[in-house]
């Protein structure tokens, strides 16, 4: 068995934690930590808006997205897009047992090995996460992942591990600020549409809180919203039924603001006698549209097209 990773493995110098031999005399004793400018200056880094980089430089925020991942010394935790260290400081301030972290950016990754090369059960994958098989890291699951997602790409992150979901305990993330709205938005809602019942299919938001824009490195042009997600108790469809509850989901927000009997027709390639059928069986109005409808309408509707004769022939 691993021995589980402990605070007093990995010195603190301020928000960013280094290794005795790299802290530059200016910041020994505990004065003020080096700014995320000149850190990432000595990295090689400047913040790529195509990359959707805003790095997190608030103490007091990585404290309490670490804080809602509850960590224990039993847990195998991921993070995504660590960037400078900040919230990975955090968690190696806990004793967990096996700790990952996927960065993309080369410069970024290369720094990170040079801080954290000292302490054990580490690792730093180099890879984009949208393209990465997660199977072969999630060694003992259940996982906590953690991560302040880049915002270009984050609700496709979400998505993708989604695919993961029974390899995971809880998840922390970082989204841009409409991104979350999106994601927590109920039917009826302004925010309401396919990502957030794509989510509600396999989630359950347990909390949640708004970061400034101002907590961020180079700042953004909006605030951001940490969203703790856990998987849902009781699954809302059978696995053998997840595709074709999918496939309703899109079809029917492939649309926006058209009524459902239309969207669903045009989205799955159906008539519109056989769509009709379906939406009876299901007890939903042919002229309600998506965004009034519920993850559980949309299990119905899937299951009422299941059962008829045509998705058999």
């Amino acid at each position: 068995m691993r021995k589980p990773i402990s605070r007093s493995e990995v010195p603190a110098i301020g928000t960013i934690r280094r290794r005795p031999r790299q802290v530059p005399p200016s910041h020994a004793g505990g004065s003020a930590a080096p700014r995320p400018r000149d850190v990432l200056a000595a990295a090689g880094v400047r913040p790529s808006k195509a990359r959707g980089q805003n790095f997190l430089v608030q103490g007091a925020v990585a404290d309490r997205i670490v804080a809602m991942a509850e960590l224990g010394p039993d847990d195998e935790v991921i993070e995504i897009g660590p960037g400078l260290g900040i919230l990975s400081d955090r968690i190696l301030g806990h004793p967990i047992r096996r700790f990952r972290l996927i960065e993309l950016d080369s410069r970024l990754a290369a720094h990170l090995r040079t801080r954290l090369s000292d302490v054990p059960n580490v690792e730093i994958v180099e890879a984009d996460v949208l393209k990465l098989d997660l199977a072969p890291i999630m060694e003992q699951p259940p996982i906590k992942i953690i991560g302040n997602l880049p915002f270009n790409v984050a609700a496709a992150v979400l998505r993708k591990l989604s695919d993961y979901r029974h390899f995971i305990s809880r998840m922390v993330l970082m989204f841009q600020r409409e991104v979350a709205d999106r994601i927590r938005a109920k039917p009826g809602d302004q925010s309401y549409g396919a990502l957030s019942v794509y989510t509600a299919l396999d989630w359950e938001i347990d909390r949640h809180f708004r970061v400034d824009a101002g907590s961020f490195h180079p700042r953004p042009k909006v605030d951001a919203e940490v969203l703790v997600f856990v998987p849902r108790s009781q699954p809302w469809c059978e696995a053998h039924e997840r595709e074709q509850v999918l496939d309703v989901i899109r079809a029917g927000f492939s649309s926006p603001r058209k009524i459902i009997r239309n969207t669903i027709g045009a989205g799955l390639k159906l008539g519109a006698a056989e769509v009709e059928a379906a939406l009876r069986d299901a007890a939903i109005d042919p002229h309600a549209r998506a965004e009034t409808l519920s993850i559980a309408d949309f299990v119905r509707l899937a299951r009422a097209f299941d059962r008829r004769p045509s998705a058999h022939s």
